[in-house]
């Protein structure tokens, strides 16, 4: 234990800290959206298996990704060509199939369903 430990109050222990343990931020403060701000964040989440964000396999992620704006006009448009009116107020989702096929068909079964 760190001599320091004992001398600081409260739930903070130094012995718990690490090094190299980091996100990244950016942003286009006018609200303008981009390929450039795209791009420079996909770079930056490549440069992040440094902090361990690579499982053990050094292939998959750790669920690091992307929080970005969503694009409302796109969305409407996309839905409207399925036939789908969206409320003001809506929400969206990602869904990785699997590569079997027919267990891919299954999955959009049930999510048709709910």
């Amino acid at each position: 234990m760190n001599s320091n430990d004992n001398e600081t109050p409260g739930l903070y222990r130094s012995s718990f800290e690490k090094d190299s343990c980091g996100f990244g931020l950016i942003a286009h403060m006018d609200g303008v959206p981009g390929h450039w701000l795209i791009q420079t964040a996909i770079n930056a989440l490549a440069r992040l298996t440094h902090r361990g964000a690579v499982a053990a396999d050094g292939k998959t992620g750790d669920g690091c990704g992307l929080l970005m704006k969503t694009p409302d006009r796109f969305m409407r448009a996309v839905a409207g060509d399925e036939g789908i009116h969206l409320a003001e107020r809506y929400a969206t989702g990602m869904v990785f199939l699997s590569r079997n096929p027919e267990l891919a068909d299954q999955a959009r079964s049930r999510l048709e369903q709910e």
